[in-house]
């Protein structure tokens, strides 16, 4: 019964990533290809807006549903430092696939083989490509290590971190190699129109790129920032020293604790009456009084036992 509701769980997740993938690569390699339609529509700076906003859409869509990889890349390298399960691995990977090369398949039927459906084709020395996808990998991982793996990052942040990491790495990359880093990215159009050129760059650099940036930040994951609360300049050294700050009012007495302090008896004995529309209440002082003033008094009703109301 538990096997049955992990599988079912895993599949959900992985259909996650497919979707995620898929959407991710239609909008980033479709914005190649309108580019190529309109001769330059969008230029360089729209295709790396375009994979930019459509990696942070799928973070926050899908983030806390599989964890939005979109990339087996980065499924390995979260599994090299043992922060995802090696047993989910393989599906996560064969979905991610599974949904680039469908949106491949889907542009190519609907635009044609405009500029080779996105593929990524490199302009260098494949061992020139290697280098560049390595670094522009291990870029992207070290980010994405950082704001998605560290409880001490903002969650808001991840998303736009992500998404920003990409971008700058297509911005930087796209004219020398595609900027891939991300294998299933660089397979789907290369089983859409039958191109291989230098496949193995696209899947061996952002694989190794991005186990090394995953070890690295897990290396200094146990770091933590100093505090900073240091002394700032007072304006014309007003109050001190140039370089020194007056101590704020009332910190002399507060770090004494012999100043401006009341005793807990003090501070309940500060005349605060009571909440509009609540009657004041007698001390028991008060109370054995008007008893007193009442039995000398015939004709007045006795007070009431304390703790009891009238009219139950």
């Amino acid at each position: 019964m538990v096997s049955a509701m992990r599988v079912q769980k895993l599949g959900r997740r992985a259909v996650a990533e497919g979707v995620g993938t898929f959407l991710f690569v239609l909008v980033g390699t479709g914005a190649i290809m309108v580019d190529a339609r309109t001769d330059g529509g969008l230029g360089a700076v729209g295709i790396a807006l375009a994979f930019a906003f459509a990696l942070a859409c799928m973070v926050y869509a899908i983030g806390h549903l599989s964890g939005s990889h979109v990339n087996p890349a980065v499924t390995i390298g979260l599994w090299a430092v043992r922060r995802f399960p090696a047993k989910d691995a393989l599906v996560y990977v064969g979905a991610q696939c599974v949904g680039a090369v469908a949106a491949s398949l889907f542009l190519w039927g609907i635009l044609g083989d405009v500029a080779n459906v996105g593929a990524t084709i490199p302009d260098v020395a494949p061992s020139e490509a290697f280098a560049l996808e390595w670094v522009l990998s291990f870029a992207l991982m070290f980010v994405i290590a950082a704001v998605a793996s560290d409880e001490r990052v903002a969650y808001g942040s991840v998303g736009l971190a992500v998404g920003f990491a990409y971008g700058f790495g297509v911005l930087f990359g796209l004219p020398l190699t595609g900027a891939s880093m991300n294998p299933a990215r660089s397979l789907g159009p290369a089983v859409a129109v039958d191109v291989w050129a230098a496949h193995w760059v696209y899947w061996l650099a952002p694989i190794f790129g991005m186990i090394a940036a995953a070890w690295t930040y897990e290396t200094l994951r146990a770091a933590r920032s100093p505090d900073l609360r240091l002394r700032r300049p007072t304006l014309f050294g007003v109050g001190g020293e140039i370089g020194e700050s007056p101590a704020p009012p009332g910190s002399e007495e507060r770090r004494s604790g012999a100043r401006g302090r009341r005793s807990g008896v003090d501070r309940r004995k500060k005349d605060v009456g009571p909440p509009p529309g609540v009657p004041e209440r007698r001390s028991g002082e008060d109370r054995r009084s008007g008893r007193e003033r009442r039995e000398k008094r015939p004709g007045l009703p006795p007070d009431e036992p304390d703790g009891e109301t009238r009219g139950a």
